[in-house]
């Protein structure tokens, strides 16, 4: 009997913190949403409901590219998993999600990798991370990529706000700071951290290269989606653009805003001005693009985090992996 009072308080406790974590997502959500410097909340809601291309069909097809983006990653997850243990398409979609919504209060979302490893027994989570952390870099090479290409594009027509004296200050930052870096791993006590970083690359380097492809693939299907979503809700607000002129913006767009640090939570904030700046260059108004950034959010960042949430309030550690 007196065994059975810490295991009752001990989940207890644990619910407490599955309820608060929850709790705490919605609350940025609505705080985010409601006290948006940017754009009135009930302005955007305005906006929505008067606006005549904002029929059912236009819903429909926003409904299903925001589904297909999520299936797409959980796909991604799924693939990685398998090469470390079955996992099927539910177990990965829980995983996913509830990694959203953990990840939305956390910096640079770190809650991701946690939220992730917490499904696997202790053995096994430092691969996890490693695995999460190869999705997310095949993610950001692709952004890389298109965004490179973008920004040059855009640099070509348009006069931007970064100049040479610039670059050469990046240049040398970069260099001092790979400097430091090699002298630091020179240094005894950085000794037991090489020999982990050796054992990761030697972990992710024998991933069998279908995988890899795979992955990769699904992370260029993933960002085209995702980037042709963001065109059609620009037609729904009515800004009159091209389509080959919002991938150069787009791709800049998600360029800049992936290697700016912020609080997941504020990637709403950060992407809208940069939005506004980059669609202002082709005289188009921040308003429109501020809905469409708006509306973009919350399909994709705040629809699924709901579901994240109750994958939270059910997770149990002893039924895991």
């Amino acid at each position: 009997m007196d065994k059975a009072i810490p295991y009752k308080t001990n989940q207890l406790i644990f619910v407490l913190i599955k309820l608060s974590l929850v709790l705490a997502a919605f609350y940025f959500i609505y705080h985010k949403l409601t006290q948006n410097a940017n754009l009135d909340f009930s302005f955007f809601i305005s906006r929505i409901t008067h606006n005549q291309n904002f029929s059912f069909q236009f819903i429909i097809l926003l409904l299903v590219l925001s589904s297909l983006n999520w299936m797409l990653e959980i796909k991604k997850w799924q693939l990685l998993v398998e090469h470390l243990l079955p996992i099927s398409f539910k177990s990965a979609s829980q995983q996913t999600l509830s990694a959203l919504t953990a990840s939305l209060i956390t910096p640079n979302r770190v809650g991701d990798y946690g939220a992730k490893a917490l499904y696997y027994k202790p053995r096994n989570r430092k691969k996890i991370v490693l695995l999460n952390g190869l999705a997310n870099l095949m993610q950001m090479a692709v952004t890389l990529v298109f965004g490179s290409i973008g920004l040059s594009i855009l640099a070509k027509t348009y006069t931007l706000p970064f100049h040479n004296q610039h670059s050469l200050a990046l240049a040398f930052s970069l260099a001092i700071g790979i400097v430091l870096i090699i002298l630091l791993f020179k240094h005894p006590f950085f000794k037991s951290v090489k020999t982990k970083l050796r054992n990761a690359l030697t972990f992710l380097i024998y991933i069998n290269i279908k995988t890899q492809v795979n992955t990769l693939l699904l992370s260029l299907l993933r960002y085209s989606i995702f980037s042709f979503q963001f065109y059609v809700i620009l037609l729904i607000f009515d800004v009159n653009i091209s389509y080959d002129s919002a991938m150069i913006i787009l791709s800049t767009m998600y360029l800049l805003t992936s290697i700016i640090p912020s609080i997941f939570i504020f990637d709403i904030v950060v992407k809208s001005g940069i939005a506004v700046y980059l669609f202002g260059l082709l005289s188009i108004p921040a308003v429109p693009v501020l809905c469409a950034t708006t509306l973009m959010w919350i399909l994709n960042f705040v629809l699924p985090s709901g579901i994240g949430g109750y994958f939270i309030l059910r997770f149990n550690p002893l039924k895991t992996e």
